[in-house]
């Protein structure tokens, strides 16, 4: 029995690509006797959402990764710790071969552990310059001989030059329901028309507020161009009933890869969702989070789309004030009213997204197994 690890999570952009590469690996170990499980925090989403794809389940305690000293980080220090030898138990028990990372703060105590076992460690970085979580692991990687997987190119240079040997290039991995993403049956689901034009506003799984009021401002000049799609999170403050051209959503499940399909622009954040994006090669608007809440990752990754022709970013000044609400209706309108620019920024997006990233990494995770086993797996 062959079994394998996956570890991250506290936000879907830790999970979902993560599962993506689980899907691909099962298809290449198909006719083989393994067990592919997650380890992940016993607190919060991870659990639902790893379940819900068909994998076993490991809760460890989990506690956030600061770059300053406070009372919570001492208290997080020892959640770490917990988590620490937890992982180790599960690893071990198990008998993993290899595990492999799809990083936030929670996946820093398996590849801890997983390092302590000389159990081969992969991870990979969504973002455009690697996280805290990711600066770590890539320890643990490069001490078991595993990889650093980056979906920017540019990534590998914010490693030292004994790290970079470990870094490969393979974009970001996207759900296996993209490929099978059909505009008609998001048409359908949301009933309209094979002519209506629809914008898709998208704020994560808990939306986010300063999108939600930039939309709240303008709505009444957006559906005059658009059938507005609007992902708001469960939280929104203002009640707006929905309509033939607005369509507001907590939360959107199983159709949004159709939807997306079906949308002629999409709006929002630019975390690793924004690949899923691209690989349907969509035109974008992102409103990168910026702040003291942030490291700046997303306005990084912002300028990678922005700089390549397929993105218009909209953001705060050096101040920190936010553009103001008619900016962003003139960036609606800039796009809306130029076919020529729509499909300019399609073929853009489409060049940076047109890649099987799940499967190259899988790829490389089935050629580690095969090296470990050799002819008995």
């Amino acid at each position: 029995m062959v079994n394998i690890a996956f570890t991250g999570g506290g936000t879907g952009g830790h999970i979902y690509p993560g599962l993506a590469v689980a899907s691909e690996l099962k298809k290449l170990l198909a006719g083989f006797e393994f067990r592919i499980f997650w380890i992940g925090s016993s607190r919060g989403m991870d659990e639902e959402i790893v379940k819900e794809a068909g994998l076993e389940f490991f809760g460890v305690p989990s506690g956030k990764l600061r770059r300053y000293l406070s009372l919570r980080t001492i208290a997080d220090f020892f959640k770490v710790a917990a988590g620490y030898f937890a992982a180790r138990k599960i690893l071990k028990k198990q008998k993993v071969c290899l595990l492999f990372s799809k990083g936030g703060f929670v996946s820093v105590p398996p590849c801890a552990a997983a390092s302590s076992l000389k159990i081969p460690v992969f991870t990979h970085e969504s973002d455009f310059s690697p996280g805290l979580a990711t600066k770590i692991n890539a320890r643990f990687v490069s001490r078991t001989g595993g990889k650093i997987f980056t979906a920017y190119d540019d990534t590998r240079n914010f490693f030292n030059e004994k790290i970079r040997g470990f870094v490969l290039m393979t974009g970001n991995p996207v759900r296996s329901e993209f490929r099978r993403a059909d505009p008609a049956k998001g048409r359908a689901f949301l009933n309209v028309d094979d002519n209506a034009r629809i914008l898709l506003v998208l704020g994560g799984s808990q939306g986010a507020k300063e999108i939600n009021e930039l939309i709240r401002a303008i709505l009444p000049r957006l559906t005059e161009i658009y059938t507005v799609v609007h992902q708001t999170g469960p939280n929104l403050e203002w009640d707006v009933p929905a309509g033939e051209k607005y369509k507001p959503f907590p939360y959107i499940k199983e159709e949004l890869s159709h939807i997306m399909a079906a949308s002629e622009i999409i709006m929002g954040r630019s975390g690793a969702g924004i690949w899923e994006w691209a690989f349907l090669g969509k035109p974008m608007l992102l409103i990168p989070l910026k702040g003291a809440g942030t490291r700046g990752d997303q306005v990084e990754n912002a300028g990678y789309f922005q700089k390549r022709g397929a993105a218009l970013v909209f953001t705060s000044d050096a101040s920190g004030e936010t553009q103001g609400a008619d900016d962003l209706m003139l960036a609606v309108n800039s796009v809306s009213r130029d076919e020529k620019l729509r499909k300019e920024m399609a073929d853009a997006s489409f060049k940076i997204g047109n890649r099987d990233s799940a499967l190259v990494i899988a790829n490389v995770l089935f050629d580690s197994i095969k090296e470990k086993y050799g002819g008995a797996l």
